[in-house]
């Protein structure tokens, strides 16, 4: 509304232009109290104000995402000559950059309107558009030295071990510092500890981890986990307690807990990579039926297909048979003959108790005798590791005092990764603590006393396991009552190891020396024919 005591001149109309960034907003410099300043200047000239364009929460470090100037400029060139002046409250409203506000000022010049500051010397002569254009300098060089403020910082808090962005899956930012998240930190240390056995793809850890509730998150919105996700999350070095940019070439220790160690997070390098040389090839899957426990796993002797399992109906009860689930037919057994009889088969090849104690001496002394290996292998990696990580920092002084370019440092620092990450591997590989020998060799000794007892204690899962590592051509039932089988040799091995006195070039069965017996005694594996 004009106040009623104040007489424009004809012809002299303006428009004015408010912006504020988020920045601002908080220091409460308010779009209200800029147009409550420009309002006074333009009544002072004696400007008649017909249109105002508020921005709010915009940055003028850029032009690309301010629609409302945009707005402006459109306007200001379809009422070309019917608008003299744009009011601002300073001339950095328009921009911060230097050359992006003169390419403005041109623009509305072309269109008649100059820009009129409501707290700055600006005008049409030469010295007032000198003066304009080193203001508009000035907010340049503040916006630059804010800038450089505000990298330098972050850079300082890199070095500092101190995480500058977002927090990754199972930690949160708690005073700028990553703490544990007690909602999801269990759950990914499980998903890198089921990523570091190898048994599933990105797509299928992806899977597993959305079910387990984890979920991404972009400011306010959440997003289920893909497969790109869980490669990039399994690449970061965040988990081990180390920082890395892609601004700043070092890496450096960070001052959060780790939650994996070096060794693990190189095996799943090296998984990701496809150089996993303890990949487990996942079984098929087929339908469980307990009623019928060697469905599918018990193959018919003509035609090779896996028995399947049905029921047929007697006068008076039903009968449960396993039959040939290929065109030939041949083969049609009652379950209660064809689980007997292989129990009967498995007590049959069971080996015996000496031959089974002895066997669980050869392993726990060959336990012994490799760890002791691999201690050393273990030594020479850390070794290696700790070398490369040196050549490592020098590469990046190198790079930071220009002896190096950029393209040099990734092409070398990759390589020297690919070291680390090929001693990492052989690392874990040597590292045997872990495995508890007593407890290996109970099991050994509890599941091979009797394979048919254990026959009978274990579930399908077990049992497909049981059968697959004894015979792993398969085995296959024929209507006569008999078997067609092949042994593993590891199997034929146990049941027929003997400790004999061996001379020590012989060159046939699997040798050890018996140090303890004070004596040259040696255990000797036979594996007579099938």
């Amino acid at each position: 509304m004009r106040p009623s005591n104040t007489i424009y001149a004809e012809g002299k109309r303006a428009v004015i232009y408010l912006r504020v960034s988020t920045e601002e907003q908080v220091d409460n410099f308010s779009l209200d109290t800029q147009e409550d300043i420009c309002r006074k200047e333009a009544t002072k000239r004696g400007y008649e104000i017909i249109e105002i364009f508020r921005e709010e929460g915009r940055s003028a470090k850029t032009i690309v995402g301010r629609p409302i100037l945009i707005n402006l400029l459109e306007y200001c060139r379809k009422n070309k000559n019917k608008i003299q002046a744009v009011f601002v409250y300073r001339l950095d409203r328009i921009s911060r950059q230097t050359a992006d506000y003169l390419a403005i000022r041109k623009r509305l010049t072309e269109n008649g309107v100059a820009i009129v500051s409501s707290t700055e010397p600006t005008g049409d002569s030469p010295t007032e558009k000198l003066v304009e254009t080193i203001l508009a300098g000035f907010a340049q060089l503040d916006n630059d030295i804010r800038s450089e403020r505000a990298k330098n910082g972050l850079r300082a808090r890199f070095r500092a071990g101190l995480i500058c962005g977002k927090a990754p899956l199972g930690y949160l930012l708690h005073s700028g510092y990553a703490v544990k998240d007690p909602e999801t930190w269990d759950k990914m240390k499980a998903a890198w500890d089921l990523m570091a056995t190898g048994t599933k793809s990105q797509a299928e850890m992806a899977d597993v981890m959305n079910e387990w509730g984890l979920r991404e998150t972009h400011g306010k919105k959440i997003y289920k986990l893909r497969a790109q996700t869980a490669n990039r999350i399994f690449r970061t070095k965040f988990y081990i307690g180390i920082l890395t940019s892609e601004k700043y070439p070092e890496e450096v220790k960070g001052q959060h807990v780790p939650m994996i160690t070096e060794q693990q997070f190189y095996k799943v390098q090296a998984i990701l990579d496809g150089r996993n040389p303890n990949k487990i090839a996942l079984a098929k899957r087929t339908s469980i039926n307990p009623e019928f426990p060697l469905r599918r796993i018990i193959k018919c002797s003509q035609c090779g297909w896996g028995l399947t399992g049905s029921r047929s109906k007697g006068r008076q009860l039903r009968y449960s048979y396993y039959r040939c689930a290929g065109d030939c037919k041949n083969t049609n057994v009652k379950k209660e003959i064809l689980e007997s009889s292989l129990v009967e088969l498995l007590k049959e090849i069971t080996p015996s108790a000496a031959c089974l104690n002895l066997f669980i001496d050869f392993l726990t002394r060959s336990y012994h005798e490799r760890l002791s290996r691999l201690n050393k292998i273990k030594n020479q990696a850390d070794d290696e590791i700790t070398q490369l990580q040196q050549l490592r920092r020098g590469l990046v002084e190198k790079n930071l005092s220009g002896v190096y370019s950029d393209e040099i440092f990734k092409e070398q620092n990759a390589l020297i990764e690919d070291k680390i990450i090929t001693a990492q591997i052989s690392k874990e590989d040597a590292t045997l603590e872990k495995y508890n020998v007593g407890a290996v060799t109970s099991f050994i000794k509890t599941l091979l006393a009797d394979l048919g007892e254990t026959y009978k204690r274990s579930n399908i899962s077990q049992l497909k396991v049981l059968i697959g590592s004894i015979f792993p051509s398969g085995i296959a039932y024929c209507q006569n009552g008999t078997w067609n089988h092949q042994i593993s040799p590891l199997y034929q091995s146990i049941r027929h190891f003997q400790k004999d006195a061996i001379p020590l070039g012989a060159g046939d069965g699997i040798r050890t020396r018996d140090l303890l017996l004070g004596k040259e005694t040696y255990y000797h594996c036979t594996t007579p024919a099938i």
